[in-house]
């Protein structure tokens, strides 16, 4: 063997062992789940717009809205700082947007739900969306929301915190009701407990933001 050849194979060998050693030292980086978030939220805005044309032909196009949104996320993240479904804060909650927009008057329903995935792991973003808008399909109260035919604007939030993910989806529509003018409509929000009953009590003045459950 020729020595030129053993110094240059020792070497290699030693840059070898040295990546071996900095693999082991630095470990495998993790995930980075909450970068994928707006992802997440793309895909299920995609997938609910699909399943509304297999739930009703005629159910409008649902345009994403940047008011909705922004509260939908609003309301994901501060689910996700308290790990919990708490709704007890007023600036996160759906009703109370309509509330202070006095501009407003229609209806709007909301969607949330969380899901647990292994943080080392990562996640897949096209089985997790599905996974979410699977589970909101088989509740009643959240398949009417997200199949409600007048609905035309949505707005999806999704927000990680250790091992679980929570998601908003909010649904509006302004019911075909002439804009409020000058004065201001009131600041009361009416809850229904259906999109439906909220269609039905549109002639009932004063309407403001009613939404349907789905939490």
């Amino acid at each position: 063997m020729k020595p030129g050849f053993v110094v240059r194979a020792a070497f290699c060998a030693v840059l070898l062992l040295f990546a071996a050693g900095c693999a082991s030292l630095f470990g495998p980086s993790q995930p980075d789940v909450p970068a994928q978030m707006p992802a997440l939220e793309s895909r299920i805005y995609e997938l609910i717009v699909a399943e509304r044309r297999t739930l009703d032909a005629k159910a409008q196009f649902l345009s994403l809205d940047p008011e909705l949104v922004e509260i939908a996320r609003k309301r994901s993240s501060e689910m996700a700082l308290r790990n919990s479904f708490a709704n007890d804060d007023p600036h996160a909650s759906a009703t109370m947007l309509m509330a202070q927009d006095a501009k407003f008057q229609g209806l709007i329903g909301e969607n949330v739900a969380a899901q647990h995935f292994t943080p080392a792991a990562g996640i897949d973003v096209d089985a997790v969306a599905k996974s979410f808008v699977d589970s909101w399909l088989a509740s009643a109260p959240h398949k009417e929301n997200l199949g409600f035919a007048e609905y035309n604007r949505t707005g999806v939030g999704a927000s990680a915190n250790g091992d679980t993910i929570y998601v908003t989806q909010l649904f509006a529509t302004d019911l075909g009701l002439s804009p409020p003018g000058d004065s201001a409509p009131p600041s009361q929000v009416e809850k229904v407990a259906s999109p439906k009953d909220g269609m039905d009590d549109k002639q009932k003045p004063p309407l403001r933001g009613d939404i349907a459950p789905g939490g």
